[in-house]
């Protein structure tokens, strides 16, 4: 008598459902790595903007008005930026000039924090203003 034993093809419950086990946990730190990725590119992004309008504020000025310089705006994009002067410590280097502290800052919201950045820099003071 000839006992024939054919072997099954394939997977056990048990295989299949650890299986399912690893690829749910790879799947879940993809997405965390994703999400995280999306994330910090955003936020580089609105940094670079807030930089960008600040350097295009102070562009706008070679020097200060004697009574210093106040303004202030909102982008389309959010971003609020103001610009303010207040007169520097004289220089030793340089006292025939008198300087101003102009400072650009720009202000937006990314996810529920409040952000900003401030660019300082000194101009002269236009003397042939009237």
């Amino acid at each position: 008598m000839m006992v024939s034993r054919h072997r099954q093809a394939g997977f056990s419950l048990l295989e299949v459902l650890v299986a399912f086990a690893i690829m749910a946990l790879a799947l879940g730190i993809l997405y965390r790595a994703v999400g995280g990725s999306v994330r910090g590119v955003t936020a580089a992004t609105h940094d670079t903007r807030a930089v960008l309008l600040a350097q295009s504020v102070l562009a706008l000025y070679d020097r200060v008005p004697p009574e210093g310089l106040g303004e202030s705006g909102i982008t389309a994009e959010g971003f609020a930026w103001q610009l303010s002067s207040s007169p520097a410590a004289p220089s030793v280097e340089n006292p025939q000039w008198e300087l101003h502290e102009v400072v650009a800052r720009v202000r937006w919201r990314d996810r529920d924090r409040d952000r900003e950045f401030a660019l300082v820099t000194l101009l002269p003071v236009d003397v042939r203003a009237p």
